[in-house]
């Protein structure tokens, strides 16, 4: 048993020193000659784990917001059904002072619809600039550790028409941003 066990060592040490030497060609050999890489960075942001929780966290304020609106909504309109409903029992100068009433609140209502939406698109906007932060971040550091004198963004739209798949380093940066997204790195 102890011979197995001392011979066991005697594999693995070697296996660890060609499994370090494997890993270091392939970073030297997985460099362009030119040290030129590149990112897809919307494969970036929907694969990025921080994305679909603060999108999440999104969703559900905007919910919120707009359920809000309907609610108000809601309201006015039975207000005007109210209204409709009552307005041959009244006279001229309740009429006159309802329909006053009724376009304020409307008023109200297409004010605040217009303040909420803003607010959405704002949230919307300091989400994506945080996850897009990560991103960058993470990136500059990659680059550093790496040796990559500059990597490139591209983002599907024509920026880069042609690179070879070595250049490509997507799947990596996002396996590690992930990691260190959970704490693993």
């Amino acid at each position: 048993m102890s011979d197995n066990i001392h011979h066991m060592g005697k594999i693995t040490l070697p296996l660890a020193i060609i499994a370090l030497l494997a890993s270091i060609t392939a970073i030297f050999f997985s460099q362009s000659k030119s040290g030129l890489a590149y990112v897809d960075v919307n494969e970036l942001i929907e694969g990025y784990e921080r994305t679909k929780i603060e999108r999440t966290l999104f969703d559900k304020k905007a919910n919120t917001l707009t359920a809000n609106i309907d609610s108000l909504a809601k309201n006015w309109q039975n207000e005007l059904k109210t209204y409709e409903e009552e307005r041959p029992k009244m006279s001229k100068k309740e009429i006159e002072l309802q329909q006053e009433l009724l376009a304020n609140k409307q008023q109200q209502l297409n004010n605040y619809q217009q303040a909420i939406q803003k607010q959405i698109q704002e949230e919307n906007q300091k989400m994506t600039q945080t996850v897009v932060n990560d991103i960058n971040d993470y990136i500059k550091e990659y680059g550093k550790q790496n040796g990559y004198p500059i990597i490139f963004g591209a983002g599907g739209n024509g920026n880069i028409m042609y690179a070879k798949e070595s250049t490509n380093l997507t799947s990596k940066v996002l396996e590690g941003l992930n990691n260190r997204y959970r704490g693993e790195n």
